[in-house]
């Protein structure tokens, strides 16, 4: 159990202890209300996302169609784009933290079972519900704005022309790099303890700005995914041969840098690796 301790006089902080690493397979936790409510949590979150955001673009490019009237400096702009995606991340993990942690992303999923956070039941189900959030988010758009929806491609993201396949898979490596490497960083519970002075509420801002900021450097290059479950529910409603030819990259892309992400924290910053491998082999010469 933490403990408070003072220091330099002005703030308390919190010894720290590893947590233990979350088992491979917990079936145990199919059994658990709180396992399902986690699962909830994570599809609302995921369509109310989609359903912003998808929104947001929509109303962007209808703001500046020269046939409506509209402005090449019209509407909220990329800017506008970038903070819409930023802060709804921002909102819903602050909101969806406590209950499901807030991943609201496979690839931020798949990073945190890579390090061992959460089992591998609880991934494939919070990914399975963040895919399905995510195409009822884009099924409501177009419900409600069903001739915008098509006219303007559905907020699918797809390879901007002129730039390379190689070019749009980086892109979306190390865009994913910078979100997970932040989540890590943000929740890290070794940080948490030593800065226990600095409010709850800040954990969530980092990883808003990290979405923010990676859409202000992508959005021209693959209208910025990062997140799987974002270009699939967009993919499966707009539905054209261009976004599906272009959709692999949209989950490649994101799956390899949420591991390199997860390696790079979990067996660099924070030498997990090596801790394990000390202990093992205290254990085998004991």
């Amino acid at each position: 159990m933490a403990k408070d301790i003072e220091v330099g006089g002005e703030f308390q902080a919190k010894d720290y202890h590893d947590p233990p690493p979350a088992p491979l397979v917990d079936a145990q936790e199919l059994a658990k209300w709180s396992f399902y409510r986690a699962v909830i949590a994570e599809f609302i979150a995921t369509l109310l996302f989609l359903y912003i955001t998808v929104l947001t673009v929509i109303g962007y490019k209808t703001q500046t169609d020269p046939a409506k009237g509209g402005e090449d400096c019209g509407g909220v702009g990329i800017l506008g784009i970038a903070w819409a995606f930023g802060g709804m991340i921002f909102i819903l993990v602050y909101c969806t933290a406590g209950i499901s942690g807030g991943h609201i992303n496979p690839a931020v999923t798949f990073g945190l079972f890579l390090a061992r956070k959460v089992s591998l039941v609880r991934a494939i189900f919070y990914m399975g519900a963040q895919c399905l959030g995510a195409i009822c988010g884009c099924g409501l758009v177009k419900a409600f704005q069903n001739s915008y929806y098509n006219q303007y491609g559905g907020g699918a993201n797809s390879l901007a022309e002129g730039y390379s396949t190689g070019t749009g898979l980086a892109a979306e490596i190390i865009g994913t790099f910078v979100l997970v490497y932040t989540v890590f960083s943000a929740t890290d519970p070794k940080r948490n303890a030593r800065d226990s002075h600095i409010p709850v509420v800040l954990a969530p801002l980092p990883i808003g700005f990290a979405v923010f900021m990676v859409h202000l450097a992508t959005i021209p290059i693959t209208g910025t995914g990062i997140n799987p479950a974002r270009s699939l529910g967009a993919a499966v409603i707009f539905n054209q041969d261009k976004i599906w030819d272009d959709h692999w990259i949209f989950w490649v892309g994101p799956f390899i840098g949420a591991a390199i992400a997860a390696i790079y924290h979990q067996f660099i910053l924070r030498a997990s690796g090596a801790k394990a491998l000390g202990s093992f082999r205290s254990s085998f010469a004991m």
